[in-house]
Parts: C-alpha cells; sequence; structure tokens
C-alpha cells in the first residue's frame, strides 16, 4: 500500500468537509468579509465563526487581516491552486467538472436504448 502524506492537503479536506466551511469559502469566493458578517450571514455566534475560519486558515484556505477591531478574510488561493492540481493528477489532468461530464458521457454511451 502507497502511503501518501502531505499536511496541507490533508488539513484543507479536513477543513472542507465541513457544510459550513464550504458555504464560508464559496461567501468569500463572491466577495471578502468580516468575521462578524460571516456570523451574521449563517446565523451563528461570532465564537462559532471565529473557530470556523480558524479551521480554514489553519488550512491555509482563508486568509485573515485585522484592522483596528475587524477582522476581514478573503480566500487563499495559494492552497486552493495545491488542492486543484492534486485533483487533476487524481482525475488524469481534468477539472472535476470535466471528469463528471466524461463520467456522464460513458453512462449514456454504456445504456444504449435507456434514453
Amino acid at each position: 500500500m502507497v502511503q501518501y502524506t502531505n499536511a496541507k492537503l490533508d488539513a484543507s479536506f479536513a477543513a472542507l468537509s465541513d457544510v459550513t466551511r464550504r458555504g464560508v469559502l464559496e461567501q468569500l469566493g463572491r466577495a471578502e468579509a468580516s468575521i462578524t458578517d460571516l456570523a451574521e450571514k449563517f446565523n451563528m455566534t461570532l465564537t462559532g465563526m471565529k473557530k470556523h475560519v480558524a479551521v480554514l486558515e489553519q488550512a491555509g484556505l482563508v486568509i485573515t487581516q485585522k484592522v483596528g477591531r475587524v477582522r476581514t478574510c478573503k480566500v487563499g488561493s495559494h492552497q486552493l491552486e495545491e488542492v486543484t492540481a492534486w485533483l487533476k493528477r487524481v482525475l488524469g489532468g481534468l477539472t472535476p467538472a470535466e471528469y463528471a461530464a466524461r463520467l456522464a458521457d460513458q453512462r449514456v454511451i454504456s445504456m444504449p436504448g435507456k434514453l
């Protein structure tokens, strides 16, 4: 059995395993936001959102910057690029969308007459 260890990649997938953190990342993909804004948008306490953002930040998926009393969050694109590169290697050089389209095409071809 091949043992593959990449702590940053492991942390990224662990962070993405939570639906709230995936939602936060999607939201930040649209626009930067403060932790307070994110907490309000996701209807959770400030403490709860700080914990989610901390997990994303430790994984390198989010970058925060404190200006005065406000901590602003944005997507950490470098680590997302590493995750995407790993996925492309696993999927034979295809993006996840291209891979899904290929699988869908194979299902249609393998099921003639079932349309």
